[in-house]
């Protein structure tokens, strides 16, 4: 996938990793996995990003949501201007 994806970071058997994977999925809203359980480089790397150790963590082009939900994530697509159907 291209590198100017969005990335997201994600834990094994984290809930709120597979409702952020099943809402950008649901949406047709493409991003990079990375699954900080199995690989240490990315995890010092979204702790280099976030100041934080939680997933899910959204790098969008350099701003960064932390630990976040959906309802912290539809807010953060809109300021990203990634338009949403409302539901």
């Amino acid at each position: 996938m291209p590198a100017e994806l969005p990335i997201l970071y994600v834990k094994t058997g984290c809930p709120w990793c597979h409702e952020a994977i099943d809402f950008l999925s649901e949406h047709g809203i493409g991003y990079r996995e990375q699954n900080v359980s199995d690989d240490p480089r990315a995890m010092e790397e979204m702790r280099k990003k976030s100041g934080q150790t939680r997933a899910p963590t959204l790098d969008w082009n350099g701003k960064i949501l932390a630990d976040f939900g959906v309802d912290e994530l539809i807010p953060f697509l809109r300021q990203q201007n990634v338009k949403l159907e409302d539901s």
